[in-house]
């Protein structure tokens, strides 16, 4: 693919194949991310790449601790909850993801189940992890460098084939995540990708997200 084509063809996957994803080819994906820039060449990310039953232990575990009622314990600060403009762009990507899946506003079950997915990673073969180095726990500049090391992770993959989603409910109980990846105590657990091949007949692979303009986002100073 060129560049062009990964950047507008990528859209979140949020149903997989059940197969294997070769290491090689994963270890080929992260060369590729971790060109990402990096504040002062400071590379503060690391991952933690999860698979068969170490990751199935990681699923149950989230999955009975929320349904538990267990508060979450994400390790990266969460922030307030979404409000104006911003709840209404999550909301009609939400929208837009349960009327590809037939979820009915009134149906709790199919929401529910929803939810239990991404507890569940969306039950994709392959979990990274994403960390960085305690020590640099409160600098702007560390989740700034993860999050761009995060987005040519997921578009490394679609270049190669691969679909991922970036993943916040997967992390949620953070020992159970610690527990069964082998998280060293000096890492913070800042976010999860799930990836593997995308299974092209799951009804939410092909939604692709309302975007805002460049007319909305940008202004230019000093070009006239």
């Amino acid at each position: 693919m060129t560049f062009d084509e990964v950047i507008m063809g990528r859209r979140s996957t949020r149903g997989f194949k059940p197969d294997p994803v070769p290491r090689a080819l994963i270890e080929e994906v992260l060369t590729l991310a971790m060109r990402a820039p990096s504040s002062m060449n400071t590379q503060p990310w690391n991952f933690t790449v999860v698979t068969g039953e170490p990751l199935d232990r990681i699923r149950a575990g989230n999955t009975e601790r929320n349904m538990a009622g267990v508060p979450h314990s994400r390790e990266f600060r969460i922030g307030q909850a979404f409000a104006g403009v911003h709840r209404e762009r999550q909301i009609g990507v939400a929208k837009q993801l349960f009327g590809a899946m037939g979820i009915a506003r009134d149906d709790a079950d199919k929401r529910l189940d929803w939810v239990m997915r991404g507890f569940r990673q969306f039950d994709a073969p392959v979990c990274v992890i994403i960390t960085y180095d305690r020590v640099l726990d409160g600098s702007d500049d560390t989740p700034f460098d993860c999050g761009a090391v995060t987005t040519s992770l997921v578009n490394a993959a679609w270049s190669r084939g691969l679909g991922a989603v970036i993943n916040s409910q997967g992390i949620m109980q953070s020992p159970v995540v610690r527990e069964h990846a082998g998280i060293a105590a000096d890492q913070v657990i800042m976010k999860a990708v799930a990836l593997g091949w995308p299974d092209e007949g799951f009804p939410a692979n092909a939604v692709v997200s309302e975007r805002k303009s460049v007319a909305e986002a940008a202004r230019f100073v000093g070009f006239d």
